[in-house]
């Protein structure tokens, strides 16, 4: 599985942005992906740090929002059989998001509890809105982050 990853990896970053792109997608899901190893390979090759982090926002706010209409759906069977998630996990989450609603998609970017999070929103039906503008301003300041933090480490190099 990892000689599968790595090749998926290379092939992404051989597609530039559009590669930037798809992995974002893949990583804002529930599928256990790292778009951040992309994002620093096409910005170590001298691709524009802000087209990235934009086109990265937008796909893995475009990830997490079908994570979103999964639970939407309410199709629990789906859940456990495509996306490998557990009731039991969904339910602690809807417990957890009792009484804080859509505000807290801005944490969806968080490894692991991020998609079960989303799912739980969709399945609690909260503004479709505010969760995805809450979803939009996590993400977009989690890669603001880490391209500072990559370009501080460039430079440090120099």
């Amino acid at each position: 599985m990892d000689t599968f990853i790595d090749a998926l990896i290379q092939l992404l970053i051989e597609w530039g942005y559009v590669g930037m792109f798809f992995s974002s997608v893949l990583a804002g899901s529930i599928l256990p992906f790292s778009s951040e190893v992309v994002m620093a390979a096409l910005i170590g090759l001298g691709l524009s740090p802000t087209l990235c982090v934009a086109i990265a926002t937008v796909g893995n706010t475009i990830g997490g929002m079908t994570c979103y209409y999964m639970g939407r759906l309410g199709r629990m069977d789906w859940i456990e059989k495509y996306l490998h998630v557990k009731r039991a996990r969904i339910e602690r989450m809807q417990r957890f998001l009792q009484g804080k609603g859509a505000l807290m998609a801005f944490f969806s970017f968080v490894p692991v509890v991020g998609g079960v999070m989303v799912i739980a929103l969709g399945f609690m039906r909260s503004n479709l809105l505010l969760t995805a503008l809450s979803m939009v301003v996590g993400k977009l300041l989690r890669y603001m982050v880490l391209v500072w933090l990559l370009l501080q480490a460039a430079a440090a190099l120099t």
